[in-house]
């Protein structure tokens, strides 16, 4: 069902870096990349995370709620690449733990330009 998300982020290069280096240890690499845009996946069969410059040029501005997750198939590696996300510059909004017993972990961080993600596992 899930295409993509688009993140806007006010330098590309390095939230291309950023997300490329974090996400390596799923599969993920930057799949296409154009002036202002880019995709980062496995496949573009797969759901992807989009960066860009926002269209209008104004300064991309994470909304309040808004959030992407990101399921990397086990609690240990949802807390290994929260840290992986801290040591790349993130800041973290919520260290790993389980949130509702025995249905969802979370570990959340929040990029440069102050997006929200969460590695999740759910079981």
């Amino acid at each position: 069902m899930l295409s993509y998300i688009t993140l806007g982020v006010t330098d590309l290069d390095k939230s291309e870096a950023f997300y490329n280096e974090l996400l390596a240890p799923l599969g993920a690499k930057t799949l296409v990349k154009m002036d202002r845009i880019l995709f980062i996946g496995k496949s573009m069969q797969e759901p992807m995370l989009s960066l860009c410059i926002p269209f209008n040029e104004d300064a991309p501005n994470p909304g309040n709620g808004n959030m992407f997750a990101i399921s990397p198939g086990s609690k240990e590696q949802a807390a290994e690449l929260h840290a992986r996300a801290l040591s790349l510059g993130a800041t973290c909004d919520g260290a790993p733990g389980q949130r509702i017993p025995d249905v969802f972990y979370g570990a959340y961080f929040k990029d440069r330009d102050g997006n929200k993600g969460v590695f999740s596992h759910f079981g």
